[in-house]
């Protein structure tokens, strides 16, 4: 268990029945105990995994499933079943739940104990059928779950087990994330735009437009002591380089950036959100070049870096999916080393046997994901309402393999669309003074990129090196939405075949429905 999850339990469930008698269930109580036990001290599992008894009857079943939808700290559930439990008394316990299902199918001992194996033995032990069992209602009642099989010992399933945890801990934090919308969706974009009611329904992120002008009354009543004190802060975390803006100009900059950061918090906070989108086209209505100004030099983009390193979800223009993601990505990534971002899709590289896509934006990219100390820096941004000078914080990032995930509106149906890629080192960019990734699609540029443009991807993504495509599976399951993988097997008309086939799936699920 990590610190970052200690509010949240897994349960762990074994079944059973009374055909065998009472010590029996004893001796099942006892393994499993000490099954859930050796779980907890694997260090792999970073959820607290919490033993619940075993359910002879189907009284029991329901009991339990219901007490694990309606405990808050619950987040999902792990079935195993030991000796052979009936399947038909699993039903109206599945019917109840409503929270993440894990089914592993394992066994006390790793080997068969060939010397001394009788027929008790073989009564008591019987994971290798009552499993199957299990897993036949399970799809029979199309119940959404993850089978882990392998040895409860072994480090391989642990680390299954631990992936979908964390997945079960994003989606319960996902039923309880605001995200503002400060300004609107970009002018005609379609692919950040969507069904807020469809998107709240499926995956429990609320949406709500914030006004900008209510954003700045905060930002008016930020005081200079406070946005003195987080400039310090500043000067202690990062490089200071002032450049062609001058000293006294960088200094005006870098407090705008402060109060923006601290008007934006105080918001966040007040309004119980996660989550926040910004629009450079939505900046409040007063005139930069009027006496007096008060108002946001350029869109907050320092502010969106050091919110989204603290786990507030950010989508540029609006995007308000992408932002409810990177929340969700940041939950997940809770204690691993290698950071995640908000990233776009920025530039295309086809130098030969280099072919490579330059991640970045104009100012949001998240420092975790830095390679070294990041550079503050002040330049001019030309683009929005205000064309000014701003700060922003100056990285490269890391190199390394890593996955990129984003979800979209079909109209009938929500697709998550997952990218494994390879971060490369770029070259030098001396005028382009942003924080910046450069990677290459799998399992080609070629085929990476236009299966990516095939399944209706975003050009804005949240990105990790830590998390998978196999927790974004897990995620999308969980969330009962569509799932559709881009890696090194990925083939051009096998991936075309597999969205023909999705597809004839969806809607004929929809019509049987």
């Amino acid at each position: 268990m990590i610190k970052e999850y200690e509010n949240f339990e897994v349960w762990f469930i074994t079944g059973a029945q009374l055909l065998y008698g009472g010590d029996a269930v004893v001796q099942v109580d006892g393994h499993s105990k000490e099954m859930v036990e050796g779980l907890n001290a694997s260090g792999i599992i970073p959820v607290k995994v919490v033993y619940k008894g075993t359910a002879n009857s189907s009284d029991q079943v329901e009991a339990v499933m219901k007490a694990a939808t309606n405990d808050a700290k619950c987040v999902g559930v792990i079935t195993w079943m030991h000796t052979f439990s009936p399947a038909k008394m699993w039903i109206k316990g599945l019917q109840a739940l409503k929270k993440p299902l894990l089914h592993f199918h394992t066994q006390y001992n790793a080997e068969i104990p060939w010397n001394d194996i009788d027929m008790d033995f073989m009564n008591l032990n019987q994971s290798a059928h009552g499993d199957i069992e299990f897993g036949h209602i399970c799809t029979r009642m199309r119940v959404q779950r993850k089978v882990v099989v392998g040895y409860w010992k072994s480090g391989e399933a642990q680390k299954k087990i631990a992936v979908w945890a964390r997945a079960a801990v994003a989606a319960a934090d996902a039923h309880d994330v605001r995200c503002l919308m400060f300004g609107m969706n970009m002018n005609n974009v379609a692919v950040t735009d969507g069904d807020r009611v469809e998107f709240e329904q499926r995956l429990g992120y609320h949406v709500d437009y914030y006004p900008v002008s209510s954003l700045m009354d905060y930002f008016k009543k930020v005081s200079d002591a406070d946005t003195d004190a987080l400039v310090e802060e500043y000067k202690k975390l990062y490089t200071i380089k002032i450049d062609e803006s001058g000293e006294k100009v960088y200094w005006e900059k870098v407090r705008n950036a402060a109060k923006a950061e601290i008007a934006l918090r105080r918001v966040l906070a007040d309004e119980g959100a996660k989550a926040f989108t910004t629009n450079f086209d939505d900046l409040g209505d007063a005139d930069i070049d009027a006496p007096g100004f008060v108002g946001f030099d350029q869109i907050p983009g320092l502010a969106s870096q050091r919110l989204m390193q603290e786990g507030i979800g950010f989508g540029a223009e609006g995007d308000w999916k992408t932002a409810c993601l990177c929340r969700s990505l940041w939950v997940m990534s809770r204690g691993l080393p290698n950071g995640n971002s908000f990233l776009e899709d920025y530039t295309l590289n086809f130098a030969e046997g280099k072919t490579s896509i330059l991640q970045s934006h104009m100012l949001e990219v998240c420092p975790l994901i830095a390679s070294d100390k990041p550079k503050l820096e002040v330049h001019f941004l030309g683009i929005g309402i205000r064309k000014q000078q701003t700060a922003r914080l100056v990285f490269t990032s890391k190199t390394g393999c890593g996955t990129k995930a984003t979800v979209v509106d079909l109209g009938n149906r929500l697709r998550m669309i997952t990218q494994d890629v390879e971060c490369i080192e770029p070259k030098p960019m001396p005028k382009l003074p942003v924080a910046s990734n450069l990677w290459v699609p799998q399992p080609s540029f070629e085929v990476g990129a236009g299966a990516w443009i095939l399944a209706g991807g975003t050009h804005h993504s949240a990105f990790s090196y830590d998390i998978t495509a196999e927790y974004w599976e897990d995620f999308a399951e969980m969330m009962d939405i569509e799932c559709v993988c881009i890696n090194k097997d990925t083939t051009t008309s096998s991936f075309k075949q597999l969205l023909r086939n999705n597809e004839v799936y969806y809607m004929l699920n929809k019509a049987l429905k």
